[in-house]
């Protein structure tokens, strides 16, 4: 946990707008990724936890004339798509893992275990965001639907969500006692949005500041 300093561009997480200038007032090349509204952004601008579902509206009505297995039959299809695709990875690599495949919070999800994968995780996940992407892709080849699978790799994702949840409840706690605001490390959209759910759990507010790579998390006091 760290007292990063002031920047310019704080947002708060629910609406992120700016304490500076109003967005009539911005240009886009001035608005980071979590400044701009859902309208401003494309898809290669939204990170996968911050974008809606655009599908979700015709997915729910589909799901109500089908008794609701449809979704999950496609969620189910996309984890065996997956599966297959990340099995074929592993032999040409020569790398033994074992797969697990699960439906969680609407979305597919699949976790590779095995004794030594960290080639496959990466410096702070790098190499898993972009092995999660290729994965997407594949399915897309399919399906010819978007996908918003989740790729873990021996428990990486899991244990970084817990860690998160755990630092946003305990910062909380902290500005609930002090009433002043802390300013935590700079974090990837991913893991500022647990940190920010967590806050929002404990009852207090959380706005992301400061600019990519280095934009982080503020907990304020209600």
């Amino acid at each position: 946990m760290s007292e990063a300093g002031p920047e310019a561009g704080t947002d708060e997480v629910a609406g992120e707008t700016s304490e500076d200038r109003t967005d009539e007032d911005r240009t886009d090349e001035d608005r980071t990724d979590e400044d701009r509204t859902d309208e401003d952004r494309t898809d290669e601008d939204r990170t996968d936890e911050d974008r809606t579902d655009e599908t979700e509206p015709a997915d729910a009505e589909q799901d109500a004339a089908s008794g609701g297995g449809d979704r999950v039959s496609r969620l189910e299809q996309e984890g065996d798509i997956a599966a297959d695709y990340l099995e074929e990875l592993l032999d040409i690599a020569d790398l033994d893992g074992d797969l697990d495949i699960d439906v969680e919070a609407d979305r597919a999800a699949v976790s590779i275990v095995g004794a030594d994968l960290s080639q496959l995780v990466g410096r702070d996940g790098k190499v898993l965001e972009a092995l999660q992407e290729l994965t997407r892709l594949a399915v897309y080849r399919e399906t010819g639907e978007r996908s918003r699978l989740m790729l873990d790799v021996s428990g990486y994702r899991a244990d970084k969500r817990t860690r998160l949840t755990q630092l946003g409840a305990e910062t909380a706690a902290e500005v609930a006692k002090t009433g002043e605001p802390v300013s935590l490390d700079p974090m990837s959209p991913f893991e500022r949005k647990i940190v920010h759910d967590a806050v929002a759990a404990a009852g207090l507010r959380s706005e992301s500041a400061g600019v990519e790579p280095r934009r982080y998390v503020v907990v304020l006091p209600a």
